[in-house]
């Protein structure tokens, strides 16, 4: 039994062993140098990149933006896809073609949704010109420069973007509870919003849940759509700078890949500590009945 395993199992571990444990482990080494990205290593600076970090104004900046991004995610994004996962879970028309229609953007690159969206929203792009049209200049704003706008800006791209597939995990979410249950409800005289607060919602718990996860992952861990928006360093001026820009910033393009490798395992860190207490305190019951129903066969 252990020899299948073994061999089932070895191919992924390597795989993982290689292409995620390792880069850590060599980041966390690099990072105690001041390197410049070519060579052997050889000026060894300790813990000092790492002091560095977290004494940095900018860094703490950063941070800031990505915890800001994580909540604002979970807050607009969340009841939003359920929302529309419920209202294209009835049975309307085109409900096939809105379905689709919502879960596009999630499906094109980053290259383009950015390019896109930095086009049309800069100061003479698309979005200004239709305001304009419409006689509503007062309404025109520099979108992506303004610092009390661009981080609005860029959420309600990320809102765009991959609210597709929140709606559709939902969906799926959904899918999964026996209508059974809502008939016996309305039997029993629940009205609509009765149902989906004391049935649906609980039911679907466990979707929300790890999509909140997901969520929380993908935004601490933001980076290609301000990259290919703003830019590394227009991104610090305009405050939608990431964890992931400032790396890139004070890292490779600072030629200090020492400093960059010690970003990026702080990164690594803050990531690893939040989803162990996601895990701990929000995945426990999910993860909990899983165990228990598979010792229970």
């Amino acid at each position: 039994m252990r020899l299948e395993i073994a061999i089932l199992s070895g191919p992924a571990i390597l795989v993982f062993l290689a292409f995620v444990i390792f880069p850590v482990v060599l980041a966390a080494y690099y990072g105690f140098y001041r390197w410049k990205g070519y060579g052997d290593p050889t000026d060894w600076v300790g813990l000092d990149n790492y002091k560095l970090i977290l004494t940095d104004p900018a860094f703490h900046e950063v941070l800031t933006h990505n915890l800001l991004i994580v909540v604002l995610s979970l807050v607009v994004q969340g009841p939003l896809a359920v929302g529309l996962a419920l209202l294209l879970n009835q049975k309307i028309r085109g409900r096939s073609v809105i379905r689709i229609l919502i879960f596009v953007p999630y499906v094109i690159s980053e290259i383009i949704v950015g390019t896109g969206w930095g086009l049309l929203l800069q100061s003479n792009g698309a979005v200004n010109d239709l305001l304009g049209k419409l006689g509503l200049e007062s309404w025109q704003h520099d979108w992506l420069s303004d610092p009390d706008l661009a981080l609005w800006t860029l959420m309600a791209i990320i809102t765009w973007k991959y609210i597709g597939f929140a709606v559709i995990l939902m969906l799926a979410g959904l899918q999964s509870i026996p209508d059974e249950l809502f008939e016996a409800a309305e039997i029993d005289g629940a009205s609509y919003w009765q149902i989906q607060r004391r049935i649906t919602l609980p039911l679907l718990g466990p979707t929300i849940r790890i999509w909140g996860f997901l969520s929380i992952i993908g935004s601490l861990q933001l980076f290609d759509l301000v990259f290919i928006i703003w830019g590394p360093y227009i991104a610090g001026t305009a405050g939608t700078s990431t964890m992931a820009i400032y790396m890139v910033a004070e890292g490779r393009n600072a030629a200090n890949f020492g400093y960059g490798s010690a970003i990026a395992v702080v990164m690594f860190v803050i990531s690893m500590f939040v989803a162990l207490l996601y895990q701990r305190f929000v995945l426990r019951r999910d993860l909990q009945g899983a165990v228990t129903d598979g010792g229970s066969r």
